[in-house]
């Protein structure tokens, strides 16, 4: 049962099966909450169980116990998580995208059975089916050699980088970024304003690049960067709430569904 700081399950007030509900619905109504009282976090109660909490969830309350929270009869502090995206690369049924020996699974991919909202049920289904699939296809395709005639890496005058804390503050600010503006509960003025930022810091990365000499911390930033600029184009494009994807500007869903593709 998940409680606010004040003990009330709030989660009722949102929807008739209070932390029963979908995972979804719990998420908003959480942040919803925090958003409401100011608070870092909300609380939840498995106390109820007693110690067959250990047996049910040894591991959690392992880790739990070692931060001194005894889960048998403390409350736990919990925040919700944002799943930015679920579905990307495109593949058919056995996992294959369009580029050839170039295979997807999970989360990652789009291979029609995850769905719009991220749930234990088609997350297993999507692991068990399309991980088995994808592994037979590998078995039974004949290996090829690729040859690549690459021609040695010329940095110019790329100079060794003296300024690696501004990757560092790339990294917070796109995480903070789409935390508060793409996260939870979406608007169009907070994506447009996330949008606006993360392409001006594309372009700076984009200079950053040919100043000085790359390497992997630059790389994963810029990586970031540009999956946060797809995922707001993508969440500006939708204009309904389906699934994970919920916008105040469009609380309903539209009929028949699509799917958000930008090339």
């Amino acid at each position: 049962m998940i409680r606010n700081s004040l003990g009330i399950e709030f989660v009722k007030d949102y929807h008739p099966a209070g932390s029963l509900a979908p995972r979804d619905i719990v998420a908003r109504a959480i942040d919803l909450e925090l958003k409401k009282t100011g608070e870092e976090n909300v609380f939840l109660d498995a106390s109820h169980l007693g110690e067959r909490v250990k047996e049910l969830f040894p591991t959690i309350y392992a880790t739990c116990e070692r931060f001194g929270i005894n889960i048998a009869q403390d409350q736990i502090p919990v925040v919700p998580a944002a799943h930015y995206s679920c579905g990307g690369l495109i593949t058919d049924a056995w996992g294959q995208t369009n580029i050839q020996h170039l295979y997807a699974v999970g989360e990652v991919a789009c291979t029609g059975l995850h769905g719009a909202n991220r749930l234990a049920s088609n997350s297993l289904l999507e692991a068990c089916v399309m991980a088995s699939r994808v592994a037979d296809k590998v078995r039974k395709t004949k290996p090829t050699s690729v040859a690549f005639n690459l021609p040695a890496w010329n940095k110019g005058r790329a100079l060794p980088t003296d300024e690696r804390v501004i990757l560092t503050h790339f990294w917070d600010e796109i995480r903070r970024l789409m935390w508060h503006y793409v996260g939870i509960v979406r608007s169009e003025k907070r994506l447009k304003r996330a949008l606006s930022r993360v392409t001006a810091i594309l372009q700076e990365l984009d200079e950053y690049y040919w100043d000085y000499e790359v390497d992997a911390n630059f790389l994963e930033v810029r990586n970031l960067a540009q999956v946060a600029w797809l995922t707001i184009r993508c969440a500006l494009s939708r204009k309904e709430s389906r699934g994970i994807h919920f916008t105040l500007d469009y609380p309903k869903r539209s009929d028949p569904a699509r799917d958000t593709i930008i090339w």
